[in-house]
C-alpha cells in the first residue's frame, strides 16, 4: 500500500447553476482532473494510462437518490466522452449500478441514447456462483438473491458477485456523490462499489459494526478492487443530511470534483467535508463510525490517516 495518498480537487464556481450542473464546464473539470492526476499532457494520454482500447470499462454510479443528489449524469457523461475520445467503442463502456430502475429514474438511460453506451443493473445481470463473499452471519434472503428459495446447509451465508462485475468488465471507474449515510458516514467509494456488486446485503445494512467489516472485505475481493483504476467524488453539491433521499435544503454547493486512485482517502475527506458543512449549517453534529475506513486501511485498500493524504487544488 502507498504510504501516502494523492487527491486532486478541481473547482469551478460556474460548474452549477441553481443546483443544475453545466455540462461544458463539468467536462472541462473532468479533463483537468484526469490530466493532473495522471501527469499526462493530453486527455487521451491520461485516459489511456488508466485503461486500454481492449478494456470493457464499467462506470459505477450511485443512482438511488435520483438526479439531484446521486451521481450526476453530467459527470458520468464527461467520463464517457473522455473514454470515447481515447478510442474505446461505445459497447466497451457500461454505466452501472445495482438496479436498472434507479438508473432510469436518475437519467442514465439518456446517456445510452446519446452515446450508444450500455446501461446495466448488477442485480438484473445475475450472480456468479463461483465468486462470493462468505461469512457465518446468516442472511435474510430476498427475491433476486442467488440463493433465494433454496434450502440446505450454509444457505444465506454467501454474498455472490454480480456476473456484470466478475465476467463482463475488466476495469472500473467509481463515481460517487458527496452525500451522507447514517450508518457509515458517506455514500462513498467503498460503500457504493461493495454493496452495489453483491447480493444478500440485507444482513449487513442495518448495523454499523457489520458494515464496517463487510464493506471493506467485499471491496477487497479481487474481482472488485483489482479492477478499480479511478475514483471520482461528485462534489458539485454536498448533501449532509437525508442519506439516500434527495434533500436539497440540506445541501451546500461546492462546485468540486475530486479524483484519486485511493478510494479510502476520498471517503475520509468526504467525512470531513460533511462534518464541516453541518457545522456551517448549524445542524447537530453526527458521531461517525470510522471503523470501516480503518479496516479498509488494514486491508491495504488505501490511506485513512488524513495526515498522509496529499491534496492538490486545481482551479
Amino acid at each position: 500500500m502507498e504510504s501516502r495518498a494523492r487527491v486532486v480537487i478541481v473547482q469551478d464556481p460556474e460548474a452549477t447553476e441553481a443546483f443544475e450542473p453545466r455540462p461544458d464546464i463539468v467536462q472541462a473539470m473532468v479533463d483537468r482532473g484526469i490530466t493532473n492526476l495522471t501527469g499526462k499532457g493530453t486527455v487521451t494520454a491520461a485516459w489511456l494510462s488508466l485503461v486500454s482500447t481492449q478494456d470493457v470499462v464499467g462506470i459505477k454510479v450511485f443512482s438511488e437518490p435520483g438526479p439531484n443528489s446521486g451521481t450526476r449524469t453530467a459527470v458520468a457523461a464527461a467520463v464517457v466522452q473522455g473514454l470515447l475520445s481515447a478510442g474505446l467503442r461505445p459497447d466497451q463502456i457500461v454505466i452501472w449500478d445495482k438496479y436498472q430502475s434507479d438508473l432510469r429514474l436518475a437519467g442514465f438511460f439518456d446517456l445510452r441514447k446519446r452515446y450508444g453506451v450500455r446501461v446495466a443493473g448488477s442485480a438484473e445481470s445475475g450472480y456468479d456462483e463461483t465468486n462470493f463473499y462468505a461469512i457465518p452471519l446468516l442472511g435474510n434472503l430476498v427475491w433476486g438473491d442467488y440463493e433465494f428459495g433454496k434450502k440446505g446447509e450454509g444457505i444465506g451465508r454467501k454474498s455472490f458477485v454480480s456476473r456484470l462485475v466478475s465476467r463482463e468488465m475488466t476495469k472500473i471507474i467509481n463515481i460517487t456523490p458527496l452525500m451522507n449515510h447514517n450508518e457509515v458516514g458517506v455514500c462513498g467509494n467503498l460503500f457504493s462499489l461493495a454493496l452495489g456488486s453483491v447480493d444478500n446485503t440485507v444482513r449487513f445494512e442495518s448495523q454499523p459494526d457489520r458494515l464496517a467489516t463487510a464493506v471493506p472485505e467485499i471491496y477487497a475481493l479481487s474481482s472488485l478492487s483489482d479492477r478499480v483504476v479511478l475514483n471520482i467524488v461528485d462534489a458539485l453539491i454536498c448533501q449532509y443530511e437525508g442519506e439516500e433521499r434527495s434533500l436539497l435544503h440540506y445541501s451546500a454547493v461546492l462546485n468540486q470534483l475530486r479524483f484519486s486512485r485511493d478510494p479510502v482517502a476520498l471517503d475520509v475527506l468526504s467525512l470531513e467535508e460533511l462534518d464541516r458543512q453541518r457545522q456551517l449549517a448549524k445542524v447537530p453534529a453526527v458521531k461517525t463510525n470510522r471503523e470501516l475506513y480503518a479496516n479498509a486501511s488494514l486491508l491495504e485498500l488505501g490511506v485513512s490517516d488524513e495526515k498522509r493524504i496529499q491534496i492538490e487544488n486545481i482551479p
